[in-house]
């Protein structure tokens, strides 16, 4: 065989088509001719990366499992996750037992005041006091509307926890938002502001 050469390759193509044989690619007649390179490895793209991954992460595949195995394997995950549900609420009671430890003793032992947050503070007029410890304040809104510019007034109840039975009929007070004390009951009594005439 003649020695291949760019030129000469279509001449080599159109005798192995008379002859019948095979000629080899270009880049194969390149490797012959250059034995002491080794061949470049192909680029790994990021998706056969992704793919890898994932096939390593896949569980390997297995025949048929019978009844009794497969029962035998949830039974080993329940108690593996029942350790761990285990160990995760030991680690919270301890976290409770440190944070009581370090509340002073002269503050009971009960649920907090207010949730996460900054609790809302109001001011209203006391319009019932007729019950113990309980107080009705009237809260005037005053808004305007997002479309029609409109000024909207309008007036919310709040029912709020008077401890001392300090708020009377007509005074102006304030009020603070709280842990929900009876089934509509959210608000405290902060302070007097002023007194009715």
């Amino acid at each position: 065989m003649a020695e291949e050469t760019p030129d000469n390759m279509p001449e080599e193509v159109e005798n192995a088509a008379e002859t019948g044989e095979t000629v080899p690619a270009a880049d194969e007649t390149a490797a012959e001719t250059t034995p002491s390179a080794a061949p470049a490895p192909a680029a790994e793209t990021r998706r056969d990366r992704l793919e890898a991954r994932r096939a390593a992460r896949r569980p390997a595949p297995r025949g048929q499992v019978s009844p009794e195995q497969r029962e035998e394997e949830r039974r080993e995950r329940r108690a593996a996750t029942a350790k761990q549900r285990r160990a995760y609420r030991e680690k919270l009671k301890e976290r409770r037992s440190a944070t009581r430890t370090e509340r002073p003793a002269s503050e009971p032992d009960r649920a907090p005041e207010h949730g996460p947050g900054r609790p809302r503070v109001r001011q209203g007029v006391v319009t019932s006091a007729k019950g113990d410890k309980t107080i009705t304040v009237k809260i005037d809104v005053v808004r305007r509307h997002r479309r029609y510019h409109k000024i909207l007034r309008s007036t919310i109840a709040l029912y709020a926890h008077d401890e001392a039975n300090n708020a009377n009929e007509g005074d102006t007070v304030r009020v603070v938002e709280c842990r929900p004390m009876s089934r509509t009951k959210r608000w405290r009594l902060t302070e007097v502001l002023e007194r009715a005439k």
